[in-house]
């Protein structure tokens, strides 16, 4: 071939790119040739008419194949140093970081120079694909620090991509569900194909100028060895890095823990102080009384601590704590430690419920699988309420219920909502709670309940938002339509964070209100709320702080029943001090059952079929 014979000529006329190790001299690796006459990779086996026509355009465009040529080669060289140099976390790249020596790149560099032709070339290959898997698992990382505020789990968060996909599919419809699982496809394979191509290319350019490459690489190595000495920096960022070998390792220690995790779970759920209590000895403080456990989706301390919200939301907290006190009612609030922040809902749910850390998916399967006693099942077991889950976020078969100890679930097709979604939310929260009033707690000649209900129109992306309407508007739910076109759109507030902000903060004072409101409507002396935050919102909202706590709150007319908290040392009202108590969210279920059982305090008899207190001193 006459390309072939022109690469050998530049070859041997060059004579510095000679590999000894690849045989007689002047000779070079059998594996590519690119435009120019300088081996490109993977051409060697192009024969036939397609070989001929570019050998002509070759030889008719000598300089658009020399400029392709080397175009090429830079392209190749960016993308490694790229996949080397790239962090995993959005807010940690800048235009220094792709300015540093990476001990990885190096090391290869080396390791490759050293190596005969084919395991030199296999090596290429082994490390262009890795080099991809590794870019892509820094990829993911970065969303996965940007919704939950921590790097993908290799071992516990396969899941999630799937929940991630049926997020998108819930916004955006089918459609866009399907474009962004290709568009992450191709974006994988074409990471791992260009990685590939870009490995081999650089290291037939490194044999072929071996002289060259094996000074530059010393140079670097003494480089990044000085920089490490002497503490190197630029504007603030290590000249020297060696960030690929600690992500590897940290991930290697993370899957060791993530196997690890599973027995020391099994032995944590073994242990139940209330596993023997029997039935009538269990909420002995609240026998009588309609008990609510309410979560606001992505209320977290933020909303009640950032500047920028302190003051609406603060208001909002003043104005309900206010009207219920004139409407008969007392609260109290503190803090609970969240084991997620940014998304898993369900993982905080079942963490409060169950008094185990529930901070992963291994263990949310686990425990649904178990037959651990949850609060909500402790309720049932008790015998005198009929336990009720209000759950609009819920679209589809939620076999957990049943785990749950639920009598009845009330999903999204359920409450007789005729109106629109708000994005993700399938229902507003004060139409949610007035179905659950209409489906439930208004019903003549019943017992007490216990209800789990989930509010959900404070779930990203916020917008477009609800707003309260007069309840008795609130029909089957078509005045939505209407309040939905007045709403924002997301693709234009995501692409502003203070909009985000902004957006969020009108969305947990909703919920609030829609709770608040329902209070004072409905409830009356034998009505108990707890309410609190599952998590924090993504760290667009919490603009970087790594915090966990979110608010918890109780509110009852019957005095009684916060007498029996009085030891919490919660705060007055609906806003919780700065320094109230802060427990973790596993820490609730045993003191609030405690709290309310046999050796909690004075009883506190109710109206409605129940069989009065304990009179045991308060323990």
């Amino acid at each position: 071939m006459q390309l072939f014979t022109r690469s050998r000529q530049l070859s041997d006329h060059t004579g510095s790119g000679a590999d000894p190790a690849d045989g007689p001299a002047g000779t070079t690796d059998h594996t590519t040739a690119d435009p120019a006459g300088t081996p490109g990779p993977f051409e060697e086996a192009a024969e036939g008419p397609a070989a001929t026509r570019r050998d002509r355009w070759r030889h008719g465009h000598p300089r658009a194949a020399r400029a392709l040529t080397a175009g090429t080669t830079v392209l190749a060289g960016g993308l490694l140093l790229f996949a080397l140099l790239v962090p995993n976390r959005v807010e940690r790249l800048s235009l220094e970081s792709f300015f540093r020596i990476p001990a990885e790149g190096v090391l290869l560099a080396t390791l490759l120079l050293a190596l005969p032709p084919r395991p030199r070339r296999i090596t290429a290959v082994v490390s262009g694909v890795l080099l991809g898997l590794f870019t892509a698992l820094k990829m993911v990382d970065m969303g996965f620090y940007q919704v939950l505020a921590r790097p993908f789990d290799l071992v516990l968060d396969w899941i999630l991509l799937d929940d991630a996909a049926e997020f998108v599919r819930e916004s955006f419809g089918r459609g866009g569900q399907i474009l962004a699982v290709i568009g992450v496809v191709v974006l994988f394979v074409a990471l791992l194909v260009l990685m590939t191509l870009a490995a081999v290319r650089i290291t037939n350019l490194m044999v072929r100028h071996r002289a060259s490459a094996a000074r530059t690489t010393l140079v670097l190595g003494v480089a990044w060895i000085t920089s490490v000495t002497l503490g190197l920096q630029i504007t603030g960022v290590p000249l020297a890095t060696k960030g690929n070998a600690e992500m590897l390792g940290n991930r290697l220690e993370q899957v060791r823990a993530g196997l690890r995790d599973a027995r020391v779970f099994e032995q944590q759920a073994a242990v139940d102080a209330f596993a023997d209590t029997p039935p009538d000895q269990l909420f002995t403080g609240l026998r009588g009384k309609d008990v609510l456990f309410a979560f606001v989706e992505s209320y977290g301390r933020v909303a009640i601590d950032d500047p920028a919200m302190a003051e609406p939301i603060g208001a909002v907290l003043k104005e309900g704590s206010a009207s219920l006190k004139d409407a008969g009612f007392e609260s109290r609030s503190g803090w609970l430690r969240s084991p997620v922040t940014g998304a898993g809902s369900w993982l905080a749910h079942s963490t409060f419920l169950s008094g185990l850390w529930i901070k992963n998916q291994q263990r949310y399967r686990s425990l649904t699988t178990s037959d651990r006693m949850t609060l909500t099942s402790y309720f049932r077991k008790a015998g005198d309420w009929r336990t009720v889950g209000i759950v609009p976020g819920v679209r589809r078969a939620w076999p957990e219920g049943k785990y749950f100890g639920l009598d009845h679930i009330y999903d999204s097709e359920h409450l007789g909502y005729q109106g629109p979604y708000f994005s993700w939310t399938p229902v507003p929260d004060q139409f949610s709670m007035e179905a659950f009033e209409r489906l439930e707690h208004g019903r003549k000649d019943r017992g007490p309940i216990m209800a789990e209900i989930i509010l959900a129109s404070s779930h990203n992306p916020w917008s477009p938002n609800a707003r309260m309407i007069d309840w008795d508007e609130l029909g089957d739910g078509s005045v939505f339509h209407e309040i939905k076109k007045e709403g924002t759109d997301p693709a234009e507030v995501w692409q502003d964070p203070e909009k985000v902000r902004t957006e969020y903060r009108k969305s947990i004072e909703y919920s609030l209100r829609s709770l608040t409101e329902w209070m004072e409507r409905y409830g009356d002396e034998d009505t108990v709320l707890v309410f609190l935050g599952d998590h924090q919102p993504v760290p667009t909202v919490t603009a970087g702080s790594t915090g966990k706590d979110v608010p918890v709150t109780i509110v009852a007319r019957d005095e009684k029943v916060l007498d029996r908290v009085a030891g919490w040392n919660w705060t007055d009202g609906l806003k919780p001090a700065p320094d109230a108590p802060a427990w973790g969210m596993d820490e609730f279920r045993d003191r609030f059952m405690t709290a309310y059982g046999p050796q909690g305090g004075k009883g506190s008899g109710g109206s409605r079929g129940g069989s009065g207190g304990s009179s045991v001193p308060t323990g």
